[in-house]
């Protein structure tokens, strides 16, 4: 018997989960090209990053952004010294990262071990009859949509946003004009690895910290990604709703086990059906609405 109350506090917290593992991945993969397997590391190093800073005695906001920048750092150091010799180069991109990702991973073991001191979940639970919810879990969903708003605005309402998809779009052209692309693709870099690192940063009190952390986001990212399609904002938000609620309505009757098969059954059909994702069917409609108007 399904729980209204309790499905939509899953579907919120499944949304939240799966925009929030994709979004950095699709700035990287879906904008530049560049398949980013050593993406749940990335979540990883955000995690670290916060959970240290909170022990050391930092207030829970400003230890999100230690984690934050520690990714977005640590990624804009890869890029330069690595995967900007990949690009155009997917497959080479695809071993490169993975191999990025396992030293990634044992390095984090050697320095810090197998598991940190967690900072515990603020805010508490939200009661609703003999259930309960965590605040925290729930507060993410409202997150997540800010960071698509934030993310929208800076890639389309801002001069480094329109410098930045003139040189993934065209860098020949971009270069031509006076865009500096090498620091464009860096800074791309550099932003998608924070918006990962933002992800374990917010991630942090709610899980257990250890080495591999990363590798329970890894599917839903790139589950989400690829059924989102070509338009990385658009393409994440349906997403996000569309599998969040597969997600949240098989987990509740059936389990989390049958929950993750469904999401990913209903990826395979999209895929079969949908082979321009979710974004494709509303450039498709939009496309549709302006020959008629005209």
């Amino acid at each position: 018997m399904i729980n209204g109350v309790n499905l939509t506090f899953q579907f919120l917290d499944s949304f939240a989960f799966i925009v929030l593992a994709a979004i950095g991945l699709a700035v990287i993969f879906g904008m530049m090209g560049v398949i980013n397997l050593a993406h749940g590391e990335f979540i990883m190093i955000g995690a670290y990053g916060t959970t240290l800073a909170a022990n050391a005695g930092l207030p829970l906001v400003a230890a999100i952004l230690v984690g934050v920048l520690v990714t977005a750092g640590i990624g804009l150091l890869l890029e330069r010294t690595i995967v900007k010799r990949l690009y155009d180069r997917p497959l080479d991109s695809m071993v490169a990262t993975w191999a990025l990702g396992l030293a990634i991973t044992q390095a984090v073991r050697i320095v810090f071990g197998n598991s940190l001191s967690g900072i515990g979940m603020p805010f508490g639970a939200i009661q609703y009859g003999e259930f309960s919810y965590s605040t925290y879990r729930v507060l993410l969903s409202a997150i997540a949509l800010a960071v698509l708003l934030g993310a929208y605005v800076v890639f389309t309402r801002t001069e480094f946003g329109v410098r930045a998809r003139a040189t993934i779009q065209d860098a020949d052209t971009a270069r031509a004009m006076g865009v500096d692309t090498d620091r464009m693709y860096s800074a791309t870099f550099a932003v998608g690895s924070g918006l990962a690192g933002l992800t374990g940063a917010l991630y942090a009190p709610a899980m257990s910290v250890v080495p591999g952390m990363g590798s329970s986001f890894l599917v839903e990212a790139f589950v989400a990604v690829v059924t989102g399609g070509g338009s990385v904002l658009i393409g994440t938000t349906l997403a996000g709703g569309v599998l969040g609620a597969v997600s949240a309505l098989f987990t509740n009757l059936y389990g989390t086990f049958i929950g993750q098969v469904a999401l990913l059954l209903v990826a395979i059909l999209l895929l079969r059906f949908l082979p321009a994702g979710l974004s494709g069917v509303v450039e498709d409609f939009r496309e549709r609405r302006e020959r008629d108007s005209s």
